[in-house]
């Protein structure tokens, strides 16, 4: 895909989705956001609601309206090859994700999406990241509360690490704030499709390359009282360990030997046992489609809380990273997580993919590895701390 093609589709960034909870938090947020001279647009099924969306953003006379549904490969298609950027926020992505993340690496476009799905990331990579590398797409996944904070924050503390040396890095994620309806619906799925997600991580790993001279790993490490965060660390077994695992087989700064570790810091043990007993609960109770279907109504995709809510919601995702003899402790925090701060990440990951000077990447990318420095940079000016909190 040349330059000029993509220089002239009529868009630079394309919202699938808009009409949802999150959809509408990150329209809000380009409106507000957005540099003048942007073309971007907003799309999906029902263009009653998109227009309605439109009206109440501000210069939104100036804002696309684009009809399109996720399952049609023909309107997803034509989607693609009229924006630089697409965002969607539609999930559950391995339900709906399939057919607009093709369109993409066929058209060139680069893609972002929020998903958190371990099997809809590593059918995209096996289905879709050699195509993308010819037409020169750019596919990058998790781009909000999964898994902007641990990615780019793992990112963050290796680089105050010395270079060349092997390197840890363990994450420690504090989260006051609601789960919303899109992640909960994900989750969910996930844990009824076990034996899928696992065959999708093994046909990944027969197509992935080789790091040559480099050891990189994400473990899961054990429960543990962490006296480094004053907290009972559990291990979390979300995507986040995986994609900042992917970040370092991809970058060198990460050093020869490379191990990183992904936890959720609970203040108490009574709590860590009640939350392992919650989550196990929630596997068992996936597995029966009926009481799955319940669980999935009570905290539907599209729904999510007030603003008063959400202004009270907060996450903090703290790091000690360890390399040569010298410990640094570092944090990401904002607002947020499940809506307001997903929004805002995925709107910045797609003003950074058009507008700014990046290295050049190709396929199924990380944001770490796509955007780095600069989108850190963009988000702290968004009002997400990046900090160094001490070194040793």
């Amino acid at each position: 895909m040349s330059v000029d093609d993509r220089t002239e589709r009529p868009y630079d960034i394309v919202l699938f989705g808009a009409s949802g909870f999150v959809g509408r938090l990150t329209a809000e947020y380009l409106a507000a956001h957005a540099p003048e001279g942007l073309r971007w647009a907003v799309a999906g099924r029902d263009e009653r609601k998109l227009e309605r969306l439109r009206e109440r953003l501000p210069g939104g006379e100036g804002v696309g309206v684009l009809p399109a549904d996720a399952a049609d490969p023909v309107s997803v298609r034509a989607l693609a090859r009229r924006t630089r950027v697409l965002a969607t926020t539609v999930g559950p992505y391995v339900t709906y994700g399939a057919e607009l993340v093709a369109a993409c690496a066929d058209a060139g476009t680069d893609y972002l999406d929020l998903s958190g799905e371990p099997e809809f990331v590593d059918l995209t990579y096996v289905r879709h990241d050699t195509r993308a590398r010819e037409t020169g797409a750019r596919l990058v996944h998790a781009c909000g509360f999964d898994s902007v904070p641990h990615d780019l924050g793992a990112y963050f503390t290796v680089r105050q690490l010395p270079e060349g040396v092997p390197i840890t890095v363990d994450g420690f994620v504090r989260v006051g704030g609601t789960v919303s309806g899109g992640t909960f619906a994900s989750a969910l799925n996930q844990f009824s499709r076990g034996r899928r997600l696992l065959a999708a991580a093994r046909d990944r790993r027969r197509h992935e390359p080789r790091t040559p001279g480099r050891r990189v790993r994400s473990t899961p490490g054990a429960p543990r009282f962490a006296p480094e965060v004053g907290a009972w660390a559990l291990p979390l077994p979300t995507i986040d360990g995986q994609v900042v695992e992917r970040s370092a087989r991809a970058l060198e700064r990460y050093g020869p030997d490379f191990r990183y570790r992904h936890y959720a810091a609970v203040e108490s043990l009574p709590y860590a046992v009640g939350g392992v007993a919650a989550v196990g609960a929630l596997v068992a109770a996936a597995q029966v489609p009926p009481v799955r279907g319940r669980l999935s109504a009570a905290l539907a995709p599209g729904t999510g809380p007030g603003e008063r809510r959400r202004a009270r919601s907060w996450f903090s995702v703290r790091f000690v990273g360890e390399g040569d003899g010298r410990r640094v402790f570092t944090e990401v925090a904002g607002g947020d997580p499940g809506y307001g701060e997903s929004a805002k990440m995925l709107a910045e990951s797609a003003l950074c993919l058009a507008l700014d000077d990046l290295p050049h990447t190709a396929g199924q990318v990380t944001t770490a590895v796509a955007m780095g420095d600069v989108l850190t940079g963009r988000l702290r000016a968004a009002g997400i701390t990046f900090r160094v909190a001490a070194s040793r």
